[in-house]
């Protein structure tokens, strides 16, 4: 089945996208939670229309986008404090929450959710991919130190 996505979906698309499901995911979840449609000829002709009209905004949010993840990329020094043991292991973990806050600290405001990674259980160097647009994604390499007492 062909649907047309009102909304991103994770594993799936972006907004806008015609994408083929299996008629069950599409009937049962996408279409009654509001994030597809049934992509027929008149629902795509009027997804064509919209997209023409939208073309200006959607590059001023790819540039947008673009000098944010220049501005992430350029991030340098970035840590997180977290309570940990002798051994280097973290109470707890390092999650996407925590490096959107380091982000805020440094005048760089990014969503949370985002901010994709795996939570982080010891000291030391980690990444973090930042999704900014469909296609537009930034690495952000941070330090995990152990919070002082």
């Amino acid at each position: 089945m062909e649907i047309i996505l009102k909304e991103d979906v994770v594993n799936l698309g972006y907004k806008d996208d015609i994408v083929k499901v299996k008629d069950g995911y599409g009937r049962n979840y996408l279409i009654p939670q509001g994030k597809a449609v049934i992509a027929t000829e008149s629902a795509k002709k009027v997804l064509a229309e919209a997209q023409r009209q939208r073309a200006h905004k959607i590059e001023k949010l790819k540039n947008d986008a673009q000098e944010m993840a220049a501005k992430l990329a350029a991030v340098e020094g970035l840590t997180i404090a977290a309570k940990a043991s002798e051994n280097g292991k973290i109470f707890g973990s390092v999650t996407n929450v925590q490096v959107a806050e380091a982000l805020e600290k440094q005048g760089l405001t990014v969503d949370r959710k985002s901010i994709v990674m795996e939570p982080v259980k010891e000291l030391g160097a980690a990444k973090a991919v930042v999704k900014l647009y469909k296609e537009i994604h930034a690495e952000v390499a941070f330090t995990v130190v152990a919070e002082e007492e």
